[in-house]
């Protein structure tokens, strides 16, 4: 996790202003620059806060640097997780907000071939499984709901 939290856009407080889809689209390819195989996002945070714009804006960064067509990049809400293989690598995008047990999450095989894929999650407070490439995100709103934020959380 330590690669992140050395980000050069990180600030002392470990908070990214993401108030705008450009300064989101700012902090996704900051974020893409960080990411290897096997790494992990958990992204927490409220309904409309921004995670799967960001996965968007994510995505489209790992094709423009593959000089691929940019996909259009939708919420798996309902199918729980949407695949792009992007040159060499493959990123799986789950939304795990349905999913009510464990079991569930195991029947997932969630973090299968993990040495060729990069893993965006969604709702992940169900996942009892712990690694050390796991990078937890924060969406959150300012206490007016005029800004939104990114926080690093250790």
């Amino acid at each position: 996790m330590a690669h992140l939290n050395q980000m050069p856009i990180a600030t002392k407080e470990n908070k990214l202003d993401i108030s705008s889809e450009k300064k989101l689209e700012e902090v996704a390819k900051q974020v893409k620059s960080n990411l290897k195989n096997g790494d992990i996002l958990y992204l927490y945070g409220e309904i409309g806060v921004g995670k799967t714009t960001f996965v968007k804006y994510l995505i489209h960064e790992f094709q423009k640097v593959n000089n691929e067509k940019l996909t259009e990049v939708t919420s798996p809400t309902f199918n729980i997780m949407n695949e792009y293989n992007v040159g060499e690598i493959t990123i799986k995008h789950y939304d795990l907000f349905r999913i009510k047990s464990y079991q569930e999450i195991e029947d997932l095989n969630l973090f299968d071939n993990r040495k060729k894929s990069i893993f965006l999650i969604e709702w992940p407070q169900i996942i009892k499984k712990n690694s050390d490439s796991i990078i937890k995100l924060s969406f959150e709103y300012d206490n007016n709901y005029q800004n939104r934020y990114i926080k690093i959380i250790d």
